[in-house]
């Protein structure tokens, strides 16, 4: 999952940018309603997590503009505004939910999670099953032929964008995209490092391997 977190508040942006990623996300940080803009316009998020009083533009004009040029990311307003008129607002310029600060990480994630199961229209699995291995989504468990697997939050992740993509291959960029984010370079060895972890924890101790490499491709996730 990736997320863009709009929010001109450092410690709250902080907060927010270590939660999602050790909810395994990859986050993209905004300071100012206009480089939100930008990025939202650009780039391609599951989730927009979006202030309202945000410096050079505000929440809301952000939100409308971008509803008004159909970007149809799902945005979770995080405002200190808590008036019922202020939430009405929020929701008729385009925001998809409304929470108010102080607020609970643990709630935000459900509720974004949420949303983007509204804007599938497809009920979001629980479990993932790849040949014998199985990935509990909700729980952050993974077993393979009934034996517990311990994982950490980026090697879960990587795991959880494989099997969703079971038998494709996944490309180093696309890694870097959905695991990580643009803030690392294309070139550099991150990815091989993490698949060489999960590969090491997922086919290491069993006969049939799971995670292959296509050379000057990427990787996929099947029977050999």
């Amino acid at each position: 999952m990736r997320i863009l977190v709009i929010e001109d508040d450092r410690k709250i942006s902080s907060f927010l940018e270590k939660g999602f990623r050790e909810a395994g996300c990859a986050v993209d940080t905004a300071a100012d309603g206009e480089k939100g803009l930008l990025l939202a316009r650009q780039e391609i998020y599951d989730a927009v997590v979006a202030d309202l009083m945000l410096p050079k533009l505000d929440g809301l004009t952000m939100i409308s503009r971008l509803r008004a040029e159909k970007v149809n990311t799902p945005v979770l307003i995080l405002s200190a505004k808590r008036s019922v008129d202020d939430r009405i607002k929020g929701l008729q310029a385009g925001g998809d939910d409304y929470m108010v600060k102080p607020f609970s990480f643990s709630e935000l994630l459900v509720r974004i999670q949420t949303l983007l199961r509204r804007s599938s229209r497809t009920p979001e699995p629980a479990v993932l099953r790849v040949e014998g291995l199985c990935l509990d989504i909700a729980r952050r468990t993974v077993e393979r032929g009934g034996q517990t697997i311990e994982l950490q939050p980026r090697e879960f992740a990587l795991l959880e964008f494989m099997m969703r993509n079971a038998g494709r291959v996944v490309t180093k960029t696309s890694i870097l995209e959905n695991v990580y984010d643009y803030s690392f370079d294309p070139q550099t060895n991150v990815v091989d490092v993490l698949v060489c972890r999960l590969r090491n924890s997922i086919d290491r101790d069993f006969e049939e391997k799971l995670i292959h490499t296509v050379r000057g491709a990427g990787y996929v996730l099947k029977k050999k």
